[in-house]
């Protein structure tokens, strides 16, 4: 199954890149998936992702990972599967998707700023059954202001999409207007959605969730993502809201599967 990401090459930043002491580590055994259970492969009919656990039955992932950008329609829920853990032939948890949500304001984005569209591409996925704990554990957002400094991203990825990546070292450069974060994290094609973990007194916590990379002249790509708190709060309190309410008007509606959507302006990749 080939991999999507949603990364484009966009002059976007043009922050030199900061040199650090990056240590990536292949979690190829049972064993050292311990602690990472709740990071997962979102298999989709298009290609894969990577989503988080965040309670339960909720995974946070990139918008642009559950769209059909040739159709511009929310991909089937149906063939979709999220895998938990998953590291060759072990699975934490696997269950399918029973609802999405988009985040407000995603759907206006697309064709507008890039900047917007980054901010704004969130997606949640309500899961058909809960995981447990004794499964995976979920993660929970960080909600407090953060410095500049190291971060941890975790990740599949072309060349590596059957076994988590984990790449501690890796640094949160810059946080823009608006709530863009650019980090010179490893992505590649499969990285989108990926959690950016920052450890919070001990805690590790989501700091942003990957959406696309970045490349400018004489300078090393970027990863970039979003902040997430208020963003992640709306989509949770839209999920619990009754699903068959009237969706509201387009800048803060609620997308379900099978409407029609705008797609997103992202290079696809085979």
């Amino acid at each position: 199954m080939r991999s999507i990401c949603g990364l484009a090459l966009a002059v976007l930043l043009s922050i030199p890149a900061v040199v650090s002491a990056q240590e990536r580590d292949r979690l190829d055994h049972r064993g050292e998936v311990l602690g990472w259970e709740g990071v997962g492969r979102l298999d989709t009919e298009l290609g894969t992702c990577t989503g988080t656990l965040i309670a339960k039955d909720m995974v946070l992932t990139a918008a642009h990972c559950v769209v059909d950008l040739d159709t511009r329609r929310i991909l089937t829920i149906e063939r979709m599967r999220f895998s938990a853990g998953l590291t060759h032939e072990f699975t934490a948890a696997s269950r399918r998707v029973a609802r999405i949500v988009l985040a407000p304001g995603y759907l206006d984005a697309i064709g507008g700023k890039l900047t917007d569209q980054v901010r704004t591409d969130l997606a949640l996925l309500r899961l058909d059954r809960p995981i447990f704990g004794t499964e995976a554990e979920p993660f929970r957002i960080h909600d407090r202001q953060m410095s500049l400094g190291p971060v941890t991203l975790v990740s599949y990825g072309r060349g590596r999409n059957t076994s988590l990546q984990r790449e501690s070292g890796c640094r949160h450069k810059q946080t823009y207007r608006g709530g863009l974060m650019t980090f010179d994290c490893d992505v590649t094609f499969g990285s989108s959605g990926a959690p950016v973990f920052v450890n919070d007194q001990g805690r590790l916590r989501i700091l942003s969730v990957i959406s696309m990379m970045s490349t400018t002249p004489n300078s090393e790509k970027e990863a970039i993502g979003m902040s997430l708190p208020e963003t992640v709060a709306a989509m949770m309190q839209d999920m619990r809201n009754d699903a068959a309410r009237t969706p509201v008007t387009a800048g803060a509606r609620r997308v379900t599967v099978g409407e029609r959507a705008g797609g997103a302006r992202f290079v696809k990749v085979d």
